[in-house]
């Protein structure tokens, strides 16, 4: 019990932060989205965002990127690591996976704007050793509809952040277990579904929250690699408030309200399912 205190008072300035700068933050952007100028509160602003043929274009366009980055990152994490988890141990390998995490996603976004466009390094590379004859015939990765180049940015700077949280998982893992499994004729994904995924189970759900509140209310990479339409809500949202019309910006509020409060929501169910998970787990009833 004095070790649970003593816990709680070395958090306590931490907690005492991040209360004041977010939740400070969130609760005045919850007013504004709420409130109309007689200081009557309201529900009008969000009711005005779902009939919003603007809006619904850009919810769809965040959950589709979303999903996608966040899919691709968690998989491609999980194989990079469950491959490699080895060679890991090695400073040396380990430090290139943690370069892109030391690289702001303004500059990823720029780095795969030079590389990928249809005037960038890639297409002339292609151009010089005559591969294509024109280079408006390298395939549009950036500033398209279908937001590639935004899925891609995201992708590789998110996926050493994956590696970096699985990694202390399958070090912890009794691989011996796996022996046991490869013996009695399992195959390997008898092997994973036995033996690592129950573990890694609970980093991934943890890890799968964090990239979806980031990328869905994340603003420089959408407004870098994006296009005029359809736009990522950070980006609508941008241009509700800084539009010169003060009466869309309690817009602009409530459609970053949205995506907040899902992320949220999501986090607290996670978080009943994960406790649940591990409890079952120490207590060898895994199946």
């Amino acid at each position: 019990m004095k070790n649970k205190h003593k816990a709680w008072f070395y958090l306590t300035p931490a907690v005492i932060i991040v209360l004041f700068l977010v939740g400070y933050g969130m609760w005045s952007a919850v007013i504004q989205s709420m409130q109309t100028i007689g200081g009557k509160w309201t529900f009008e602003f969000y009711e005005e965002l779902f009939r919003s043929d603007s809006f619904l274009r850009s919810l769809k366009f965040t959950f589709w990127i979303t999903l996608i980055s966040t899919i691709l990152s968690l998989v491609i994490g999980l194989v990079l690591t469950r491959i490699l988890y080895r060679l890991f141990q090695h400073s040396f390998v380990k430090g290139l996976v943690w370069i892109p995490i030391l690289i702001p996603h303004f500059v990823a976004g720029y780095l795969v704007f030079l590389f990928l466009s249809q005037s960038g390094l890639l297409s002339s590379l292609l151009f010089q050793i005559g591969l294509i004859n024109d280079r408006s015939m390298f395939p549009i990765l950036v500033q398209d509809t279908r937001g590639v180049g935004i899925i891609l940015t995201y992708v590789w700077k998110e996926v050493p952040f994956v590696i970096l949280m699985l990694l202390p998982v399958y070090y912890e893992i009794d691989h011996r277990y796996s022996e046991v499994v490869r013996t009695l004729g399992g195959s390997k994904w008898d092997e994973f579904k036995t033996v690592e995924w129950p573990w890694l189970l609970p980093i991934l759900l943890e890890v799968a929250i964090i990239l979806i509140a980031f990328v869905s209310t994340a603003f420089e990479v959408p407004y870098l690699l994006g296009v005029t339409r359809p736009e990522m809500l950070p980006v609508h949202a941008f241009d509700w408030f800084y539009s010169g019309d003060w009466s869309n910006r309690p817009l602009a509020f409530a459609a970053m309200i949205i995506p907040g409060g899902v992320s949220l929501l999501l986090a607290g169910i996670s978080f009943k399912l994960i406790q649940k998970h591990r409890l079952r787990l120490i207590k060898g009833r895994v199946r």
